[in-house]
């Protein structure tokens, strides 16, 4: 009982100590408002995660500060990854409703983030922005393009949409996207095959069923396989393909009724 305490008081000045040195080892934490990572000349990009190649960030300094003088909108890039200046970025940019600051970091789920001005919903809305983030700064699309061509990617579709008054979506039609909108077509003809089958002697088609399920095929054909399509390109080939799927789900339901039935005969 008499070497517990002692013992327990060393056990106790040990951790202190080794706590204290770590302490006194471990790096300073940055400020959230940092002002000191700030460069000390007036530039569009700070790419303290080194990101961007310096070709790639020249060239794209020189393409956002001519957009700045010829539209007036601001469009700013922040990389990082340990440090950040923080708030002090927005004194240094004097960033207002017109701005955009696009911030790449990497420790997340999604590579890109965006701060918006108020004067910019009008043109882009914040579905837009949603959208814009899970395209281009989604882990598929940086592991195959790699950080800098995400951040030039977002920043051109920015580009793009404002110099021909917004957009809506973002426009272009990855191929993940369009096989979502087959898919799509594909089971809105199959509801709208299975309702057209036949449920009385002498009828080949049931209209009436097909016009009481006409909105849920109607929203997977129209909404989800047609909407998607038309909305974010031009190229007919996407909007062709999604109708034969829904031509052949429609079809493929509604002789599956006259395919058991022939298949039970035989046997």
């Amino acid at each position: 009982m008499q070497n517990f305490f002692p013992k327990r008081l060393l056990l106790s000045l040990a951790g202190f100590f080794l706590a204290f040195s770590v302490w006194m080892i471990a790096p300073a934490a940055y400020a959230y408002d940092n002002p000191e990572l700030l460069p000390d000349v007036q530039t569009p990009v700070i790419d303290l995660a080194n990101f961007l190649p310096n070709l790639q960030e020249e060239t794209l300094v020189q393409d956002l500060t001519n957009f700045e003088a010829e539209t007036g909108w601001k469009l700013r890039v922040l990389t990082q990854f340990d440090r950040t200046p923080g708030r002090a970025v927005k004194d240094f940019w004097k960033l207002n409703d017109q701005s955009v600051l696009l911030i790449a970091d990497s420790r997340g789920g999604n590579l890109l983030g965006f701060n918006v001005g108020d004067d910019l919903y009008q043109f882009l809305p914040r579905t837009f922005w949603v959208e814009l983030q899970t395209r281009f700064g989604n882990l598929y699309y940086v592991r195959e393009n790699g950080e800098n061509q995400s951040i030039v990617d977002a920043l051109k579709t920015i580009e793009t949409c404002l110099n021909q008054g917004g957009c809506k979506v973002v426009p272009g039609l990855p191929r993940e996207q369009w096989i979502l909108t087959f898919i799509t077509s594909v089971l809105g003809g199959a509801v709208f095959g299975l309702a057209a089958v036949p449920r009385k002697s002498g009828q080949i088609f049931a209209w009436q069923w097909a016009l009481i399920f006409s909105p849920l095929w109607g929203i997977l054909f129209i909404a989800f396989g047609i909407g998607p399509v038309v909305t974010r390109t031009a190229e007919w080939l996407p909007l062709f393909r999604n109708i034969i799927g829904f031509l052949l789900g429609a079809l493929v339901a509604y002789l599956s009724p006259v395919i058991g039935e022939s298949a039970n005969s035989e046997t």
